[in-house]
């Protein structure tokens, strides 16, 4: 039997605006390009879209840098008003300095600059922040999609992310609805009859690292991917889902080995 997994990009979206509807603009598009959702279709959505739709662009002319953002910005070399921006979505400064400024954001997640990002954004002083909290984002985004399509589906919002000592960044799931991002394989038997004891795969990451092979990070101008075909995934109506894949400061070898 032959297992198929397709990545469907969404190439007509088109540029957000605040306040824009990303269901209704996710189902015009696919329609647009003849394509029809299924039941079980994963929606893989970049942040930078959300973040748009949701107003979370800042103009830093309009941000006075307190001290210690200016403290931080001598060390890492960068603007002290972007540094405050940081700063605001963050509860932990991990490391600061030229080479990078990793921080803990308020939601638990370690990322570089609070993903805070100039990247695909129009004009030179604004900035990007991500959702305030993207699981909501993608609860909202679920219910319109599921609204207009008469389709059960699910919604990962991305971000790319660099990773522990490897080289290159990837997609990672930043906020989800409707799966289950963990599969568990602790307990069950390998091809030989071994018990698998350490097998806890972040399925939610893997599809968002996939939708990537077609999203891009660039000019492609593929904001949305639908991955479909997908059987191993567990549906789910939980929220505060992207909070299962935080590894936690008792659980990390790394942050405990010192």
């Amino acid at each position: 039997m032959v297992s198929v997994v397709s990545v469907i990009g969404l190439n007509k979206i088109g540029l957000i605006k605040p306040h824009d509807d990303i269901s209704k603009l996710i189902v015009e598009a696919a329609k647009a390009e003849e394509i029809e959702f299924s039941d079980y279709d994963v929606v893989v959505v970049s942040q930078k879209i959300v973040s748009k739709s949701e107003g979370q662009l800042i103009d830093i002319l309009t941000i006075k840098p307190s001290n210690q953002a200016k403290s931080i910005a001598k060390m890492t070399k960068k603007d002290a008003r972007v540094i405050e921006l940081i700063l605001r979505d963050s509860k932990e400064v991990i490391r600061a300095d030229r080479e990078a400024l990793v921080v803990r954001k308020k939601d638990g997640f370690i990322c570089l600059n609070a993903g805070v990002d100039k990247s695909n954004v129009d004009g030179d002083t604004i900035y990007a922040r991500l959702p305030k909290n993207p699981d909501n984002s993608a609860v909202k985004i679920k219910k319109g999609i599921e609204r207009l399509t008469g389709r059960q589906v699910a919604v990962i919002i991305a971000d790319t992310y660099s990773r522990p000592n490897r080289v290159g960044q990837v997609e990672f799931t930043i906020g989800l609805a409707g799966l289950e991002p963990i599969i568990d394989y602790r307990g069950q038997e390998d091809l030989f009859g071994y018990q698998l004891h350490y097998k806890y795969v972040g399925l939610a990451d893997e599809i968002a690292a996939a939708a990537e092979l077609v999203m891009g990070q660039g000019v492609e101008q593929t904001p949305v991917a639908i991955v479909r075909g997908l059987s191993r995934m567990k549906l789910t109506s939980a929220t505060g889902l992207s909070k299962k894949l935080l590894l936690g400061n008792k659980r990390d070898i790394f942050h405990n080995s010192t």
